[in-house]
């Protein structure tokens, strides 16, 4: 099994503790705390060629994205990156129309949830499949005995919830005559849950406030053969996470068996997400 990690930052990247890193890319990724432009991007494969390298390119794309787009995949295609994480499927049609040897990563969030999905991608040539963070472990497991795509988990982070293109904080502080923020904690009453909103130039995302703590869970992904589990630094202090992704690989390096780094990962919390928790959809009755 292979840790990658996203950096919450472009100084402390942990290369020599981990497997490969995911970088967002300038302009075309989302729900990112960092960006790397194309030459940021050269500049990182030169100097670390050892790493899995993949880059992010995580968000609905315009006509007008399209051309730009294309020449820098070209770039990439050069660089002997491992794979781009893709939203949209424009994606899928410019790997084929520009016959990439670049590989990809289904990463629709919300829409990862079953292997017959997941299988049907890796006949139109796609290789690996980023899970969504709605399922259970026990659906994690079910798709990797049966899916013929290579899944990714993301074991540890903030996870998304929703994104905008629209600026919700801005126009917020607007209307109350006030000076704006990049950030702000919102309270859905109904389930009295705390989501954390942040706004940057490409528009608002929503994320859990809690960090989701999987790391209970690494061992039976490893004993079912998942070849990438996830790690994101955003909302993590530096050295915390450094830790974790040093401890991590450890554990990893001994097969899971060591008891006591599940213990003492205890201490970030008990959200495990949907992990151990399924989705329920009722029909409420009128009345």
């Amino acid at each position: 099994m292979k840790l990658l990690i996203e950096p919450s930052n472009k100084q402390e990247l942990n290369i020599d503790s981990i497997d490969g890193l995911i970088i967002a890319l300038e302009d075309y990724a989302i729900q990112s705390p960092v960006y790397y432009s194309l030459e940021e991007i050269k500049e990182l494969r030169n100097a670390n060629p050892n790493i899995e390298l993949f880059i992010s390119i995580n968000k609905n794309l315009l006509n007008k994205d399209i051309e730009p787009l294309t020449k820098i995949l070209i770039e990439l295609d050069k660089l002997n990156i491992n794979g781009i994480f893709f939203y949209d499927l424009a994606l899928l049609k410019l790997k084929k129309e520009l016959n990439l040897k670049t590989d990809l990563i289904w990463s629709q969030t919300h829409m990862v949830n079953n292997y017959k999905t997941c299988n049907y991608y890796h006949t139109k040539g796609v290789k690996y499949a980023l899970l969504g963070k709605e399922i259970t472990l026990e659906e994690i497991i079910e798709i990797l005995n049966n899916t013929t795509i290579t899944p990714m988990v993301e074991v540890l982070g903030l996870p998304s919830v929703a994104f905008s293109k629209r600026k919700l904080i801005s126009n917020y502080y607007k209307d109350l005559n006030k000076s704006s923020k990049n950030s702000l904690e919102v309270l859905e009453k109904v389930t009295d849950t705390t989501y954390l909103l942040t706004e940057d130039q490409n528009g608002t995302s929503f994320f859990m406030k809690d960090i989701v703590n999987g790391t209970s869970i690494i061992k039976d992904l490893f004993a079912n053969g998942l070849q990438y589990i996830i790690m994101r630094g955003y909302g993590l202090e530096a050295e915390l996470f450094k830790e974790i992704i040093v401890d991590t690989k450890t554990y990893l390096q001994t097969n899971c068996t060591d008891q006591k780094y599940i213990e003492k990962y205890q201490k970030l919390g008990t959200n495990t997400n949907f992990f151990f928790k399924k989705t329920i959809y009722q029909v409420k009755k009128n009345g």
